[in-house]
């Protein structure tokens, strides 16, 4: 099911906040499979927290790159039936749809770039608080099924679409150095994404095989800047560069966010241990 100038494949990623207790995620399925027979849908999640948006944006854009060409379907929607618009956006690697809130353009930056995109018209009659059941996932079946994403909406600026605030990544001083960073997610295990790359790091004095300052709230720790899990022993903490190339803070064993209680949005301080 081949999209005019888009690859899809006969893919649709799914992602939301649906959960999985409620037939909210089977109807959404039942409109691609009647719309598009033959579609293969791709599970993402959906168990992001409700209506956390910048959680789904960052899942999505982790997990996109891995999929083959497809249509991802996004739907993590707080302002569902406000006048926020509903958007179809393209991108050289696969088309995006989904509310314009922020969850789409990091996975579009993601898959190479906005090309275009169309805000997607919502029908008379249609219930305010479903549209992922009665605007997106129509969409996404029709964009399988070959129709050009220009057929379905109104043309948009890309330039206009909403984007999150970037995670705070940045020195606090040189001398002696020390960096300041948000905490992006915290995944099922308990571990630590931090917007910061090895670059920022390494340009603080931070590399692996040395000890790293943890200063978070009103707590300050020490872990070793290691590879992976096991680089230190069962209850330790350490710091690793995860598997999307951000920095990352985990327990071998345990839960770093439970030992750090920390959330996304907090800010973490890294430094050498006599900063």
């Amino acid at each position: 099911m081949p999209v005019p100038g888009d690859a899809t494949a006969g893919y649709v990623s799914f992602l939301t906040d649906y959960g999985l207790a409620d037939g909210f995620v089977a109807a959404c399925h039942g409109v691609l499979l009647d719309r598009a027979p033959g579609v293969h849908i791709i599970d993402i999640t959906h168990l992001v927290p409700a209506g956390d948006v910048r959680r789904g944006s960052v899942v999505l854009a982790q997990t996109v790159r891995h999929l083959p060409p497809a249509v991802h379907l996004a739907v993590v929607d707080p302002g569902v039936g406000t006048a926020r618009r509903a958007i179809a956006v393209s991108t050289p690697r696969g088309i995006l749809v989904g509310p314009d809130n922020g969850l789409l353009p990091p996975a579009a930056d993601t898959l190479g770039g906005v090309r275009r995109a169309v805000a997607l018209p919502v029908p008379d009659g249609t219930p305010a608080t479903f549209h992922g059941r009665d605007v997106f996932a129509p969409a996404a079946a029709a964009l399988v099924a070959g129709r050009d994403p220009v057929t379905l909406g109104v043309p948009v600026d890309p330039a206009s679409l909403v984007r999150l605030a970037p995670p705070v990544a940045r020195f606090v001083s040189a001398d002696p150095a020390e960096v300041e960073v948000e905490v992006v997610t915290t995944d099922h295990f308990g571990n630590i994404a931090l917007a910061a790359d090895p670059a920022l790091l390494a340009a603080a004095g931070l590399a692996p095989g040395r000890i790293v300052r943890i200063m978070l709230a009103s707590s300050v720790t020490q872990a070793l800047f290691g590879v992976t899990f096991g680089s230190v022993r069962p209850g330790e903490l350490v710091v690793y560069v995860d598997s999307s190339g951000l920095a990352a803070l985990a327990v071998n064993g345990g839960s770093a966010a439970e030992r750090l209680g920390a959330k996304a949005g907090d800010l973490v301080r890294l430094a050498s241990p006599g900063a």
